[in-house]
C-alpha cells in the first residue's frame, strides 16, 4: 500500500490499513483541509458567502466512492459544490473559471494503474496550487485545525452536465483551430479511451470537428484494458488497429485526458515527446515567441522554437512549475514531453483536447495541400531525437540525495542543472540524462536522450546501472 503527499496533491493505492494507502479517512481529512485553506484565503472576498468549489473525476473504479466522500466532506465544511461528474482534468480546470469558483478538486491518479486514485487541487484560476500552498494544505490535514460548518450553514451540491460541451466550444473558438480544414480533410482515426473519460471526451470533440472516429476501450468502466500510461509498449492494440489500414492515425490519452500520444498510419509511434513539438511548431509558425517544457523533455522543442526565431526555457518537472515558467517568460506554447500540451489562449493546464484540435489543424492543412501527406512523413519534418525512459523502484531507506551528489561529482566536467534532481548535458554528443525522484510514485526516473534509440537506451541503462550500484 502507498500514500504520497506532494505538490501534486494526495495520491495512493486503495485498500489496506489506515495510514498505509489512500483511505477514506485520508480523503476526508485532505478535502476538509483544502476547503479550510481556501476559506481562509478568500475570507475577505467572500463577504460571508459560501465558498464555491468544482469537483470532477475520471473513470476509475474507486471514483464514485471517493467522489461521494469529497462531496460530503466539502458540504460539511459549508462549501457550495459544483459537481461535473465523469470528466477530464482540463475540463474541471476550465469549469472552475466558468463557475467563478474559488477552487476545485479533480479525482484522478492520472497515468497510475487502476488501484490508485488521487485528489488534485486547483486554485481560483483553475490551476494547480504551488508547493508552498500544498505544504500548507498537508499541514492542515495533519493538524485537523479547521472548523466544520454548523447545521444551518451546511453546503450544497449542484450539477453541471455541460462542462465538457463548454470546454469543446471554447476550443472551437480558438483562432488557430481550423475547423473547416479539419472537416474538409476527411480524416479517419482510431481512439483508445483507456476505459476512462477519454472514451467520452475525445470522440465528442472529433464529432464536432467532422472526423470519422472508431473508438476502442471506450466504455469508462475503470477496468483499464492496458497500463494507462500512453507509452509505446502499452499501445499495441491501438497500433495494430491503425495498421489494419484505412486510418490516418491513432489517438491515445491517459485516464484524465491531459496527456496525448499519436500513432502513425502504419502503426508506428509518432512519439509522445513529439506531440508538444508538433503543436509548438504549428503555433510558433504563426505566433513567434517563447516555448517552455520541463527538463525531462526533448531538446527538439528548443530546436523548433529557435527555427521560428523564438526562444526556449526549461522548467522543473510538474505542471505547476511549467506554468510558472510560461507566465514568467510570457510563453505562447508550453507543456511536458509526456504528451502534455499547455496553450495559454485557452487555459494554463495540460489539455489533450486542445492538443488534438491544434495538431489536427496543422495536419489537415498539409493534407489539403498534399493528399499523400501522412503521419510518417509529418514526423520526419522534425529534428530526430530519441528518449529512453527508465525507472528504478525505491526501497525504504534509499538516500536519493546521496545518489544525486555522487553523480554530480562523477560528471563534474559536464554541464549540470540541479533545478529538478540532476540533469547532465553532454554537449559534445548532444546527449543528456536526467535523474529525479518522482512526485507521484516511490521511484526514481532516469531519462536519457540521444540521436538514436539505441544510443539513448545505452546511455539510460548506463546511468541506471551506476545508480543501482550506489544503492547496494
Amino acid at each position: 500500500m502507498t500514500l504520497i503527499k506532494s505538490i501534486s496533491g494526495i495520491r495512493g493505492t486503495l485498500g489496506g490499513k489506515s495510514g498505509e494507502g489512500l483511505s477514506p479517512l485520508d480523503i476526508v481529512k485532505f478535502s476538509c483541509a483544502f476547503a479550510s485553506f481556501l476559506q481562509q484565503r478568500h475570507q475577505d472576498r467572500l463577504g460571508g458567502k459560501p465558498l464555491r468549489m468544482v469537483v470532477g473525476r475520471d473513470g476509475r473504479i474507486s471514483g464514485p466512492m471517493v467522489d461521494s466522500l469529497v462531496q460530503g466532506s466539502l458540504t460539511g465544511m459549508g462549501v457550495e459544490v459544483v459537481e461535473v461528474g465523469l470528466s477530464t482534468t482540463p475540463t474541471v480546470e476550465m469549469a472552475v473559471k466558468k463557475h467563478q469558483a474559488q477552487g476545485g478538486i479533480i479525482i484522478t491518479a492520472s497515468h497510475n494503474p487502476m488501484q490508485w486514485n488521487a485528489l488534485k487541487l486547483l486554485n481560483e484560476e483553475g490551476e494547480f496550487i504551488n508547493a508552498a500552498e500544498g505544504a500548507e494544505v498537508i499541514a492542515l490535514s495533519e493538524s485537523l485545525d479547521f472548523d466544520f460548518a454548523p447545521v444551518e450553514r451546511l453546503g450544497s451540491i449542484s450539477e453541471d452536465k455541460n462542462a465538457l460541451e463548454y470546454h469543446i466550444d471554447e476550443i472551437l473558438k480558438l483562432s488557430l483551430v481550423d475547423v473547416d480544414a479539419i472537416r474538409n480533410a476527411g480524416l479517419r482515426v482510431v481512439v483508445d479511451g483507456i476505459n476512462s473519460t477519454g472514451g467520452i471526451a475525445v470522440p465528442s470533440l472529433l464529432k464536432v470537428l467532422g472526423v470519422e472516429c472508431q473508438a476502442i476501450n471506450a466504455e469508462p468502466t475503470g477496468h483499464f484494458a492496458h497500463n494507462p500510461e500512453p507509452l509505446p509498449s502499452h499501445l499495441t492494440e491501438l497500433s495494430s488497429k491503425v495498421a489494419e489500414g484505412g486510418f490516418d492515425m491513432g489517438i491515445s490519452v491517459d485516464p484524465d485526458v491531459d496527456r496525448l500520444a499519436f500513432v502513425c498510419e502504419d502503426g508506428s509511434m509518432f512519439g509522445e515527446e513529439y506531440t508538444l513539438v508538433a503543436v509548438a511548431d504549428y503555433v510558433l509558425g504563426r505566433q513567434p515567441g517563447v516555448a517552455v517544457s520541463n527538463l525531462s523533455s526533448s531538446r527538439a522543442l528548443r530546436d523548433v522554437a529557435e527555427s521560428h526565431g523564438g526562444s526556449y526555457f526549461p522548467a522543473a518537472v510538474g505542471e505547476v512549475n511549467v506554468v510558472a515558467k510560461m507566465k514568467e517568460t510570457q510563453a505562447v506554447i508550453g507543456g511536458e514531453g509526456n504528451g502534455g500540451v499547455i496553450y495559454p489562449p485557452l487555459h494554463y493546464g495540460r489539455d489533450a483536447l486542445v492538443g488534438i484540435a491544434l495538431f489536427l489543424s496543422c495536419f489537415a492543412k498539409e493534407r489539403l495541400q498534399n493528399p499523400a501527406f501522412s503521419m510518417t512523413s509529418f514526423r520526419k519534418t522534425f529534428p530526430a531525437y530519441s528518449i529512453s525512459k527508465n525507472r528504478i523502484d525505491l526501497v525504504p531507506g534509499t538516500d536519493v540525495d546521496a545518489i544525486l551528489a555522487g553523480l554530480k561529482t562523477k560528471y563534474a566536467g559536464e554541464r549540470i542543472n540541479e533545478e529538478d534532481g540532476i540533469r547532465i548535458d553532454f554537449e559534445r554528443s548532444m546527449e543528456w540524462v536526467q535523474i529525479r525522484r518522482s512526485n507521484t510514485e516511490p521511484i526514481m526516473r532516469v531519462y536519457a536522450e540521444s540521436r538514436t534509440e539505441e544510443s539513448a537506451n545505452a546511455l539510460g541503462m548506463k546511468l541506471v546501472d551506476e545508480i543501482k550500484s550506489m544503492m547496494c
